[in-house]
């Protein structure tokens, strides 16, 4: 499966930056995949970013398509992570999968036990830059 395009805001893209530089994330594997993620994104500024798009504090509803189930997950940096609010961290390896897929797309990512789950992504419920709140 290719990888689908993405975008991140400009500010999004910064602050992932510099935690990527920071030492306790530094050498993480997950600090890796999101590198390349960052790498590989198109970056807009916070206002140009259409509304179906997931960026850092965003809540999307995915559908896992092997189980079909659904799940509400919003999209955070590691200090608010909470797998019980659903609150997704961007180093997990679904957080690093979330960040810039639009409404629609689908991605694969490793799960337990080595099984490759796919996530698609059904709805972006809140995205803080469409309810005008870039101020995170």
């Amino acid at each position: 499966m290719s990888m689908p395009a993405i975008k991140i805001t400009s500010s999004d893209y910064d602050r992932l930056d510099s935690l990527l530089a920071r030492p306790q994330y530094r050498h993480l594997p997950a600090a890796e995949a999101l590198r390349q993620e960052l790498e590989r994104a198109e970056v807009v500024e916070p206002e140009q970013m259409p509304a179906g798009v997931i960026t850092m504090h965003s809540t999307a509803r995915c559908l896992e398509e092997g189980e079909g189930r659904e799940y509400e997950l919003t999209l955070v940096y590691p200090t608010e992570a909470d797998g019980t609010a659903g609150r997704v961290s961007i180093l997990a390896p679904v957080g690093t999968a979330m960040i810039g897929l639009s409404v629609g797309q689908e991605i694969d990512w490793p799960g337990p036990g080595g099984k490759v789950l796919r996530l698609r992504v059904l709805e972006v419920t809140y995205q803080p830059e469409a309810a005008g709140d870039t101020h995170r």
